[in-house]
């Protein structure tokens, strides 16, 4: 089971995944976020991975075509609070990594 948790606040789409993201899971961010992202033209976006206990394949497909969305955006996406079981996975991911999402206040300059 995945909870997606989506904050928007000064220009920054902050998106707090809970749980596993794997290919039962993938549709919540390849049908919701991937549409919201395109829809509002969201040009910055940060995931918080602390809760993530588990990531496949299908996992890593679904942000990256988050990632291909905040591109066409002309925008930039990180990842914080990576925890060290994922860092191998999500180092596949060629994503900028910041420490907690107060730093993304001061790395994106909105």
């Amino acid at each position: 089971m995945l909870r997606m948790d989506m904050e928007y606040s000064k220009g920054i789409l902050f998106v707090r995944l809970d749980g596993k993201l794997n290919r039962k899971t993938t549709y919540k961010i390849n049908n919701s976020l991937l549409t919201i992202l395109l829809k509002h033209k969201i040009k910055y976006l940060v995931y918080n991975l602390y809760n993530l206990v588990d990531i496949d394949e299908d996992g890593i497909d679904a942000l990256l075509n988050t990632k291909a969305a905040i591109k066409q955006n002309g925008g930039l996406i990180y990842v914080c609070e990576v925890n060290k079981i994922l860092n191998k996975a999500i180092s596949k991911l060629k994503i900028k990594k910041i420490d907690n999402e107060l730093i993304a206040y001061k790395v994106i300059e909105v």
